[in-house]
């Protein structure tokens, strides 16, 4: 259980506060909620306790040095199939809410982009993938976002 006041991580959504716990009859059934308000739109959601692959804690010092060695890790094959099952592709691992699912993401699109012209939904799947990676380790770690920004791009300079 998380406490009220936590930030957590909401697969699909990315850094959110937890505002409250709620009880809601569902079925004929009493279920516990929490309340988060997701930190980058204001808009809030309901989550249930109970959900295994749900909400997540914001990330370790760790895994952000695991991120970013993904991140340097430019010998991967570029995905050249069609745009539309790349983006569902890379939909499903950001809907994962794993940074690490992300950052691949992130990486992918940054190599494709050195390769070919991204589609406008690539642009913007990129886009959401790094404020999804810069907005948690911002609140996790109280680094700025423009600092955190910087750190990816210089991932990426040499390219």
């Amino acid at each position: 259980m998380f406490e009220i006041g936590s930030y957590v991580v909401c697969p699909g959504h990315g850094v959110g506060q937890i505002l409250n716990l709620e009880t809601k009859e569902i079925g004929g059934e009493e279920k516990q909620f929490y309340i988060i308000k997701v930190v980058s739109n204001g808009m809030t959601i309901m989550e249930p306790t109970d959900k295994k692959e749900g909400i997540r804690e914001l990330v370790s010092q760790h895994e952000i040095n695991d991120m970013f060695n993904l991140l340097n890790n430019h010998d991967v094959k570029v995905d050249n199939s069609t745009w539309n099952r790349r983006h569902r592709d890379y939909l499903a691992k950001v809907k994962t809410g794993s940074i690490l699912e992300i950052a691949d993401v992130l990486r992918s699109l940054f190599l494709l982009k050195n390769v070919k012209k991204l589609s406008f939904g690539e642009r913007k799947m990129m886009d959401q993938c790094k404020d999804l990676i810069i907005r948690e380790i911002a609140i996790s770690t109280g680094q700025a976002d423009g600092d955190i920004s910087g750190k990816i791009e210089s991932c990426f300079d040499a390219e």
